[in-house]
């Protein structure tokens, strides 16, 4: 819908569209609202049925979601639309309505201090209205996940989709409207504009998926209206092979994790370390293992586009500055054939010898090139990563616990993952870069809030603390100090 009003030529179509665009979040916004202040969060009873409900509608609807999120891509693998978004989001469902009411149970907080001290427990209750806001390269996982843990906390949700897949939100919405009365969830698509003026709005809670730059403009909209914000923004993931491991094994668990999705998962490598004088070594093992993985690019249905032109004119230029900067390049096509920038295939790239400066490594890629460092020692491995954004993940090969334990403590990292670079099957605070608070437990607490609950005992010893004061309380105190 958004790339529609890009077309028109009139500035003033296209400035109505925006007013009633605003007038459409506006409404929807209300309802949510005015939901909340007649009945409050959504009961327990009703959290089971609508988790219940989705999980059915997400297999009525895998099929058209599949086709939409490929349409969106220009051709997306259904196999990795099924396993990493439909599938993700099922075990979602059922990890979150198998727990979340032990979740939500009331516990005594602590122990009284004194015998003054009330008795206190404490609540997790709904935040109330809270937006998403999530990102394109699983369309439908990065906007459902949190959904449900919205949902199993009470909450009335605003769920604005990514602009970059219209079709897919589309699809969503469709889907949502069916379970949802627009009291309870209301879907809101449009581009950049809408995250913008979602951000605005007087919500409980915010959260926003996508990248940095974009999660800096929602943070500050957000904090005009003081509204609490969780940026789940993206990062690069290295991956760092030490020495002595395996180098087949890990060209081929990197290939296989790098070109999932076309490289455009936030998990992916970003940049892998092998030990200096292995580095053509590497490239030609982790080549053969692209050759058996992908035969074939073009017509291969198992090997997803680039999600749109812009992003593939990014990668071709980040490819072309590590080339005039003195990087090697080795284009992987194991068919030769004639890869149409229309259709947005992208062969994979490796990328070596690669200087300081180069674009490619000050960023997260989302796309099939891998750049290669080399180091001598694994210490000098860890001063590369540590010299570098802090990575929101970061992949290990390593078969010596020494290894693993050295990486952990001097590389702070979202999450670690040993000897594997991507797991379609994985946890949610795994494929997501550790951020953790979208999803399970995590994902509840970041969308409600603790209600500590103070209860005065039958008899209550502060009932004697007023005044007139005098000896009364003198020897209270003195009471209350040996105790």
């Amino acid at each position: 819908m958004a790339d529609a009003v890009i077309e028109f030529p009139s500035g003033q179509i296209r400035q109505r569209l925006a007013s009633a665009a605003d007038q459409r979040l506006s409404g929807a916004f209300l309802r949510l609202r005015d939901g909340w202040k007649r009945d409050g969060g959504l009961t327990v009873q009703r959290r089971c049925d609508a988790l219940d409900e989705l999980a059915r509608l997400l297999v009525k609807y895998q099929q058209p979601l599949v086709e939409a999120v490929s349409q969106d891509f220009g051709h997306r693998s259904p196999h990795e639309t099924r396993l990493a978004d439909i599938q993700a989001c099922l075990t979602a469902i059922r990890h979150t309505r198998r727990h979340f009411q032990r979740w939500i149970r009331s516990a005594e907080a602590m122990a009284p201090v004194s015998p003054l001290s009330s008795r206190v427990r404490v609540e997790r209750v709904p935040a109330g209205v809270v937006g998403i806001v999530s990102a394109w390269n699983h369309p439908v996982r990065l906007a459902l996940v949190p959904l449900i843990a919205a949902i199993a906390a009470g909450n009335r949700v605003l769920l604005k989709p990514a602009e970059e897949t219209p079709r897919t939100a589309a699809m969503l919405d469709r889907m949502l409207s069916e379970l949802f009365e627009p009291a309870e969830v209301a879907v809101v698509i449009g581009g950049a504009d809408m995250v913008q003026a979602v951000s605005r709005l007087a919500l409980d809670h915010l959260l926003f998926a996508g990248p940095v730059a974009a999660g800096r403009q929602a943070m500050r909209a957000a904090s005009d209206g003081l509204v609490p914000i969780t940026l789940c923004t993206g990062g690069q993931a290295p991956a760092i092979v030490a020495p002595g491991f395996d180098l087949d094994d890990a060209a081929e668990r990197i290939a296989i994790g790098k070109l999932f999705n076309a490289g455009q998962s936030g998990m992916a490598p970003d940049y892998a370390l092998v030990p200096r004088g292995r580095e053509l070594e590497f490239v030609d093992r982790f080549e053969r293992a692209v050759t058996r993985l992908y035969p074939r690019l073009g017509s291969n249905p198992d090997y997803s586009a680039i999600i749109n032109d812009a992003q593939y004119e990014r990668l071709l230029s980040l490819i072309d500055d590590a080339r005039r900067r003195g990087a090697c390049a080795r284009f992987i096509n194991p068919a030769g054939e004639a890869l149409e920038p229309a259709r947005r295939k992208l062969a994979p790239t490796l990328l070596w010898q690669v200087p300081d400066g180069a674009a490619i490594l000050s960023q997260q890629v989302s796309g099939p090139i891998l750049p290669l460092l080399s180091y001598t020692t694994l210490e000098e491995a860890v001063v590369l990563v540590n010299s570098r954004p802090r990575p929101h993940g970061l992949h290990l090969f390593s078969r010596r616990r020494a290894d693993v334990d050295f990486v952990r403590h001097h590389v702070r990292a979202g999450t670690m993952i040993l000897n594997e670079a991507l797991s379609p099957t994985a946890p949610d605070a795994v494929l997501f870069g550790g951020v953790g608070a979208c999803h399970g437990e995590m994902g509840l607490r970041t969308f409600s809030r603790v209600q500590p609950l103070l209860e005065a005992p039958r008899f209550d010893l502060s009932r004697l603390i007023h005044p007139p004061y005098g000896d009364r309380i003198d020897r209270l105190l003195r009471w209350l100090s040996v105790r």
